[in-house]
């Protein structure tokens, strides 16, 4: 299913199964759990490991969740499912409504012993193999060129501007909301549809592309691309959607240019940190391994720490380096790229999909990212189809590679 199929026309879905998706996509709107999930105040904590010397880290604070779990929990259980009137419909819907039980699950757990049993059954653990590829990239990529962070976050709304400009000149009614906040435990994330950035964020030039093709181009676009399926899950996101997504984010990182070994590193220690959180280690035990074991400075190897044990032990940043292998997989097999886009599923729903598009409930992505769109991408797409998860990223920016070549 790509852009240039002509495929069945979209029709839509029967009474019950539309009912029940528009119900479930109201309930994954409602609740935010990555917000549920954030640390707030973080430099504060900070401030005070390190006035503890680098021992202690104070009990993460986290915003009030405002919705009643139970209430939410009921909704999804009253959800008539078995009356969706297509086997098929009803398999993608059920999937989804037990995804989001978990969910509610984990937030509900936030802060307990139970939470790393509840992330393990949501986002999965940190298989064996998961992790040896981890350590091997720990042990053999090498640093990237050192680049000044001369971009601040006015910069990065510039971009992104400038980007979803681009997108409207293909589809009129494309938009995103930003907001800028001081305290919202990573530089910029998607969340909802809307863009968050961090007030204070600042990164090099070569950077902000990258990081923009990954926020905007896969996570904003994918979607907009599911808004437009008469399957409303494909823009909210169906159950175990989010590996390919990462796993595509960080592709078009290096597709745009500048995927360096500090970043593929930082992917690499989120999955040895998960490893130790489910291992029941804490912050500052997972600090140390990473800044005195493998080298990361230390605002990196606390930003990878803090966020391993959110909630008490997420497991949420293995998917990242999963996801990539996942992907590279899918396209060293031969599999289709722009296909990805039709929305936000996991690989293992392609067949899925297929069979919802023979059905008429699944189109072809309406757009695809801008990258994907440069003159030249399919050949730099065919070279990632060759190469090693440990070996995807550039040690210098584009001009630099220019003027070396």
């Amino acid at each position: 299913m790509s852009p240039a199929d002509g495929g069945v026309e979209a029709r839509p879905l029967p009474p019950v199964a539309a009912e029940v998706d528009a119900s479930l996509a109201a309930i994954d709107a409602e609740l935010d759990w990555l917000i549920a999930l954030t640390p707030l105040g973080t430099d504060r904590l900070w401030e005070d490991f390190e006035a503890s010397g680098r021992r202690r880290v104070p009990p993460l604070r986290y915003a009030e969740p405002v919705l009643d779990m139970d209430a939410l929990a009921t909704r999804l259980a009253e959800l008539p499912l078995d009356r969706v009137e297509s086997p098929l419909l009803k398999g993608v819907l059920a999937e989804k409504q037990r995804e989001l039980e978990r969910m509610i699950e984990l937030v509900r757990l936030r802060g307990t012993e139970g939470f790393v049993t509840a992330s393990i059954d949501l986002f999965g653990g940190v298989e064996a193999g998961l992790l040896r590829l981890a350590r091997t990239i720990l042990s053999e990529v090498g640093g990237s060129e050192p680049l000044t962070a001369d971009c601040g976050v006015d910069a990065v709304v510039a971009a992104v501007e400038d980007e979803v400009a681009w997108y409207r000149e293909q589809a009129p009614d494309f938009g995103l909301e930003i907001t800028v906040d001081a305290d919202i435990g990573s530089l910029m994330m998607v969340s909802h549809g809307r863009l968050y950035l961090d007030a204070d964020l600042r990164l090099p030039n070569a950077r902000l592309q990258p990081l923009v093709q990954h926020e905007v181009g896969t996570h904003v676009v994918t979607r907009y691309n599911g808004t437009k399926q008469p399957l409303r899950q494909l823009a909210v996101g169906l159950a175990s959607y989010d590996p390919l997504q990462e796993g595509l984010g960080v592709l078009a990182e290096y597709l745009t240019g500048y995927l360096p070994g500090e970043r593929l590193r930082v992917l690499a220690a989120r999955v040895v940190a998960a490893d130790m959180a489910i291992r029941g280690e804490d912050i500052p035990q997972v600090f140390a391994c990473l800044h005195e074991d493998h080298g990361f400075a230390t605002d990196d190897a606390f930003d990878v720490a803090v966020r391993a044990l959110r909630g008490g032990g997420l497991t949420k940043d293995a998917v990242y380096l999963r996801g990539l292998c996942d992907l590279l997989d899918h396209l060293q097999g031969g599999g289709d790229f722009h296909a990805l886009f039709a929305g936000k599923f996991a690989l293992s729903h392609l067949v899925v999909l297929e069979q919802l598009a023979d059905a008429g409930w699944a189109v072809p992505p309406r757009l695809l990212p801008r990258y994907a769109c440069a003159e030249g991408f399919d050949r730099v797409l065919d070279a990632c189809r060759a190469v090693a998860v440990q070996d995807l990223y550039q040690s210098h920016p584009p001009a630099a590679r220019e003027a070396m070549a």
